[in-house]
């Protein structure tokens, strides 16, 4: 078994600074995860509106938000509107090929903006986006998911976010996310100063994304927003990590994909004339992408650098 640490770096998102560990200096995805975002732990003042993201597209992907703590409001050009609340996850699919595709926006609410009386004035959340394998016919579809699976071993709470997840001791979980390859997502809490130990399954791929403070594994110390990959992974494998109370992380995998992952911007394909042609569609109001019920602006696509490379 492989590996590596890759380190963030910090992008501006809604007006928000962010950790980004996927894409990240040319690494690939981590099975069909092929984009990683970290927000927050943040609190916003009075005066502040939080995130706000305006309308944008996607293609090829899904988008998969998983709120620790906060409140979002989810709007789509599927007529959705969905606040995600704590422990909570949406998963919005933008369909595969050059006839389809979505777009949304996402704005922090507030007790006084839309969110429940006792939302919180901040924002914990893990965003990612899931490649979608083109060669299948994919519609555009959304889901929210209020439940999740949820146990506690010891001195850690773990909520399985997406996927099958079979413990060290023999206890199964499945979680009801829709997916279109395989894939797991799982969140744990240290409620004490504890050890955990994780399952890594053969043929996936896996990588442990440090939300809350840091991990130590193998004798090395990880901090916040570090991300420890794992691959050539040949048989079932159990990793033991040690964390301090209030150390959160998620374990993150899956099978690897058997196409090209290409991004740019909001969009994903498996090749680079397609990437072109959505940049041209969305900057011309093509209805694949149809319309968002939303006063936050629209954002306007960039071209593709020279020297892309596919």
């Amino acid at each position: 078994m492989k590996t590596q640490t890759l380190k963030p770096r910090i992008a501006d998102v809604g007006g928000i600074p962010i950790a980004r560990l996927l894409p990240n200096k040319g690494k690939q995805p981590i099975g069909a995860w092929c984009f990683m975002d970290h927000a927050g732990p943040a609190e916003f003042g009075e005066d502040e509106a939080g995130m706000q993201v305006g309308r944008h597209p996607h293609t090829n992907l899904q988008t998969f938000s998983w709120m620790i703590d906060g409140e979002v409001l989810h709007k789509d050009s599927l007529g959705n509107e969905q606040v995600i609340t704590k422990y909570q996850v949406n998963v919005m699919t933008a369909g595969t090929g050059n006839d389809q595709g979505i777009s949304h926006t996402e704005q922090s609410v507030f007790p006084d903006t839309g969110g429940s009386a006792n939302a919180w004035r901040g924002m914990n959340m893990v965003q990612l986006w899931i490649a979608l394998p083109t060669d299948q016919k994919i519609e555009r579809n959304f889901h929210h998911y209020p439940k999740l699976p949820s146990w506690n071993e010891g001195d850690a709470e773990f909520v399985l976010t997406t996927g099958n997840y079979t413990t060290p001791s023999g206890d199964s979980y499945k979680a009801p996310t829709i997916q279109y390859s395989k894939l797991i997502g799982l969140d744990v809490n240290l409620v004490e100063d504890t050890e955990v130990s994780l399952v890594l399954e053969p043929d996936f791929e896996y990588g442990i994304l440090m939300v809350v403070d840091g991990i130590e594994y193998q004798g090395e110390q990880y901090e916040q927003n570090d991300l420890i990959r794992f691959d050539d992974i040949k048989e079932r494998t159990v990793v033991t990590v040690k964390g301090k109370k209030g150390t959160r992380f998620m374990l993150l995998g899956g099978e690897p994909l058997n196409q090209k992952v290409l991004l740019w911007w909001n969009f994903v394909a498996d090749n680079k004339e397609d990437i072109e042609q959505a940049i041209e569609d969305w900057n011309n109001h093509h209805p694949r992408f149809g319309d968002v019920n939303s006063e936050l602006k629209r954002l306007e696509a960039p071209a593709l650098p020279e020297g892309f490379k596919s």
